[in-house]
C-alpha cells in the first residue's frame, strides 16, 4: 500500500529488538504524532491512543479479524479457522462451544483449586527465598491449571511455554522472529492434531467439550486443533506476563507492596493496574472492511490497522500520570487483555490466577526484592519477562 497523504509517518521499527526491550519511548512518540500514524516499516496505519483503539475494538464490523490479525499474509492464511481470526456468526459459534467454562460462575468453581495451588507455589518459593519469578511463580501456577482446563495430555507439556510463545511470535510482522517461530508453531499444531486424532484429550475438559461437538456434528474435526491452541497459548502467556510483571513492579515499588499488604482488597484493582502499565499484549492488527474516518483521517477499505494496546494503556488523554504504577488508581478501563468481541476469552482465569498468587504472597512476604538483572523475552506480540531473579523476604524478618 502506498504511503497515505496527510498522515504523520513513524520510520522506526517498533518490532526491533531494542523496541521490544524498551517500547515505551516509541509509543510516546507515536502518541505525540497523532491519533493515526503511518508505520513505514510495516506499511500499515497505527492507532497509538486509547480512544481510537477502544473505538476500533468495539466496531468489529468495520475492523474485522476474519482476514487475520497478524502483520504478515502467510500467518493470516495459516490462522484461518481460529476464534482469533473469525468474525460474526462464525466467531460466535466457536466461542460458544467453551463459553460456559469461562463465565464468572463457572470460574468460581475453580477458585479453591487455584487458591490451593497458588499457596503451594508461593510456599515453595518462600522456602527457597531467592527464585526466578518467571519459572518458579509466574509459570508454575498457570502450567498446573491451564493444560488441565484445555485438556492437554500430560505427556505433552514440557514444551508448552516455548510452543505458546512461538504461536504469538508468528502473529507479528514477517521478520526474523516470526520466521524463527515457524517450526515450533508447526510442532504445536502437529502435536495437537495427533491429540485430536487419538482423542487423548482429558475427560471433562474444554477439549472434551469440542470433541463432543464433533461427535454431535456441530463442529468439524479440522477445527479442533486450532481451537485448542486458541485457548491454550493465550491462557498461558498472558497470565505469565501479568504475574511476572506484578512481581517486578512490586519489587521496584516497595510502597505499593506495603499498600497491598495493608489492604489486600486492593489486589483485584492492582491486577488491572499491572496489566495497564505492562500490557501482556503489545498489538494486533485488523483489516478495514469499508472506508472509515478515524479522528479526521479516512482509512480506505482493505487497509490494515495496528491497534497498539500497550500504547493506549499509557495515554495521558485517558490516564493521569500514566507512567506511574499506582494500585489505588481505578484501572478498570485498561485494554491490556484486548476489548470487545475479541477480548481475551481467558482473561477471567488469568485474573483469578494472578490475584491468587498476589494474595498468597501478601500473606507470607514482607518485601519483594530484585536479586539480579531481569531479562525480557523477545516476542513480537507478548510482552513478558524471560527471567526475573527476585528475593522473597518472609513476613516478620524485617
Amino acid at each position: 500500500m502506498p504511503k497515505p497523504r496527510n498522515v504523520p509517518t513513524y520510520r522506526h521499527d517498533i518490532y526491533s529488538t531494542a523496541a521490544i526491550v524498551d517500547p515505551y519511548p516509541h509509543y510516546a512518540r507515536l502518541r505525540d504524532l497523532g491519533p493515526v500514524v503511518w508505520l513505514s516499516k510495516q506499511r500499515v496505519y497505527a492507532l497509538p491512543r486509547y480512544a481510537e483503539c477502544k473505538a476500533a475494538l468495539r466496531d468489529d464490523e468495520t475492523f474485522v479479524s476474519g482476514r487475520g490479525v497478524a502483520l504478515n499474509a502467510f500467518t493470516n492464511r495459516m490462522s484461518r479457522g481460529t476464534t482469533l481470526n473469525s468474525d460474526g456468526e462464525d466467531h460466535d459459534r466457536r466461542r460458544k462451544l467453551v463459553a460456559h467454562r469461562l463465565t464468572p460462575k463457572a470460574l468460581r468453581t475453580m477458585s479453591d483449586a487455584v487458591t490451593d495451588r497458588a499457596e503451594q507455589v508461593v510456599d515453595a518459593a518462600v522456602t527457597r527465598r531467592t527464585v526466578d519469578g518467571v519459572r518458579d511463580l509466574a509459570s508454575a501456577l498457570p502450567l498446573s491449571i491451564v493444560p488441565d482446563f484445555v485438556g492437554w495430555p500430560r505427556d505433552g507439556r514440557d514444551q508448552l511455554i516455548d510452543w505458546a510463545g512461538a504461536t504469538f511470535d508468528f502473529l507479528g510482522p514477517l521478520n526474523k522472529r516470526s520466521i524463527a517461530a515457524l517450526p515450533a508453531s508447526f510442532r504445536m499444531l502437529r502435536f495437537t492434531r495427533q491429540v485430536v486424532r487419538e482423542r487423548s484429550v482429558l475427560e471433562g475438559s474444554m477439549g472434551h467439550d469440542v470433541m463432543t461437538a464433533v461427535d454431535a456434528g456441530t463442529l468439524d474435526t479440522s477445527e479442533v486443533p486450532p481451537l485448542m491452541i486458541d485457548y491454550l497459548a493465550p491462557s498461558l502467556d498472558t497470565t505469565i506476563s501479568a504475574i511476572a510483571s506484578a512481581l517486578y513492579l512490586f519489587a521496584t515499588h516497595p510502597d505499593q507492596w506495603k499498600a497491598i499488604r495493608a489492604d489486600p482488597t486492593l489486589i483485584p484493582n492492582a491486577v488491572n493496574e499491572v496489566v495497564r502499565i505492562e500490557s501482556p499484549l503489545r498489538a494486533f492488527s485488523r483489516s478495514v472492511a469499508r472506508d472509515v474516518d478515524i479522528a479526521g483521517t479516512v482509512i480506505p477499505e482493505g487497509a490494515r490497522v495496528l491497534i497498539i494496546y500497550a500504547s493506549a494503556n499509557r495515554d495521558a488523554c485517558q490516564w493521569d500520570d500514566p507512567d506511574t504504577f499506582d494500585v489505588h488508581r481505578d484501572a478498570t478501563a485498561q485494554i491490556g487483555f484486548g476489548h470487545g468481541t475479541h477480548g481475551c476469552a481467558g482473561q477471567g482465569l488469568a485474573r483469578m490466577e494472578t490475584q491468587a498468587i498476589l494474595t498468597a504472597l501478601a500473606d507470607r512476604v514482607e518485601t519483594i526484592r530484585c536479586a539480579g538483572e531481569p531479562k525480557w523475552a523477545l516476542n513480537n506480540i507478548i510482552h513478558r519477562f524471560e527471567r526475573l531473579p527476585i528475593e522473597l523476604i518472609p513476613a516478620g524478618e524485617e
